[in-house]
C-alpha cells in the first residue's frame, strides 16, 4: 500500500480543512465537500458527521477513490474503512486538533460519526 511522504503527512495533517471529491462509477469526480482532516500516527483520516448515511460518505463507497485538495496539495486518494482499533486514535486526533471548536468537535465524536472514519492513502 502506498503511503504519504513526511512532507505530505505534515501539510495535510496540519491543514484546518480539505476539499474531498469522490469518484463516481463512471470515473468523474463529484463536487468537492469541505471537511476536517486529522492525522493519527502516520495516517490521515476524515469522518462524516452524518455517519455512513451522509451523502459524501455514500459517494466514497461506489469506487473508494477520489481526490483531495488542501494547502496547495492535490492528491488522488483511495478511501479505506478504518479498523475499529483505529477509532480511539482518530477520536483523540479530532479532540486535540479541533478542541477550540468545543461546540462543533463533539459532532465528529458521536457514535454515528465514529462509524464512518475513512483512512486516506495516495494513489
Amino acid at each position: 500500500m502506498t503511503q504519504f511522504n513526511d512532507a505530505e503527512l505534515s501539510a495535510i495533517g496540519a491543514a484546518e480543512e480539505l476539499d474531498l471529491e469522490s469518484e463516481r462509477r463512471d470515473g468523474t469526480l463529484r463536487d468537492p465537500v469541505t471537511m476536517w482532516v486529522v492525522r493519527a500516527d502516520d495516517r490521515l483520516y476524515v469522518r462524516s458527521v452524518k455517519g455512513t448515511s451522509g451523502p459524501w460518505y455514500r459517494g466514497t463507497q461506489s469506487r473508494h477513490r477520489g481526490r483531495i485538495h488542501t494547502g496547495g496539495i492535490q492528491q488522488d486518494v483511495t478511501f479505506h474503512e478504518a479498523d475499529p482499533a483505529e477509532h480511539v486514535a482518530v477520536d483523540a486526533a479530532y479532540r486535540g486538533k479541533y478542541s477550540r471548536y468545543t461546540s462543533i468537535v463533539e459532532h465528529v465524536l458521536t457514535d454515528r460519526a465514529r462509524a464512518s472514519p475513512l483512512r486516506l492513502t495516495p494513489r
